[in-house]
């Protein structure tokens, strides 16, 4: 369940949310938090308005996270699969999500259940939605291109270990 050795870095963090629109985001998902080095900033960039579901299956990090934002009405974190996440904004009465951020392990995981995850990703962003997701490897790339028609990949090192930054939306592919 735990893909990383530290904490994400502030540096992967920037680069991580850097292609989200904070003015206009009313639903933004985060895959994955652990610690919550990301979840603290999105709470910080998002408008008071926005809603933040975190989903976090690790038990640990899911009850220290509860904790720090159950004073936070726009954060909503919850003990479940990444799978669920099209169930689960139903439920909340929200159809689409302006972006999902993703920490999770990706290469850990059995073919079926990334493909399960990002199907269900592709059908909840809006519009003009992102999937922002880190790995260690580029062992990812064939699985989103499968889904998403734009892959833009960036790389920081400043990160421990370093990291590559998807970063995947379903705009019409420019030819």
């Amino acid at each position: 369940m735990v893909g990383a050795v530290s904490p994400s870095s502030k540096h992967l963090m920037r680069k991580m949310l850097t292609n989200i629109n904070f003015k206009t985001a009313t639903v933004i998902v985060e895959f994955g938090p652990g610690t919550g080095v990301f979840t603290r900033e999105i709470v910080q960039r998002m408008r008071p308005d926005c809603m933040l579901v975190v989903f976090e299956l690790h038990d640990s990090f899911y009850i220290k996270l509860r904790e720090e934002f159950k004073h936070d009405s726009r954060v909503i974190i919850r003990n479940e699969s990444a799978e669920h996440i099209s169930s689960v904004l139903k439920e909340l009465n929200k159809n689409q999500a302006d972006a999902v951020i993703s920490s999770l392990p990706l290469a850990n995981f059995p073919s079926e259940l990334i493909q399960t995850i990002l199907q269900h990703c592709k059908q909840v962003l809006s519009q003009n939605g992102k999937y922002i997701q880190f790995q260690y490897s580029l062992t990812s790339k064939k699985y989103l291109q499968q889904y998403f028609n734009s892959v833009q990949i960036n790389f920081t090192g400043r990160n421990i270990p370093p990291a590559f930054i998807y970063t995947c939306s379903n705009a019409p592919k420019i030819s």
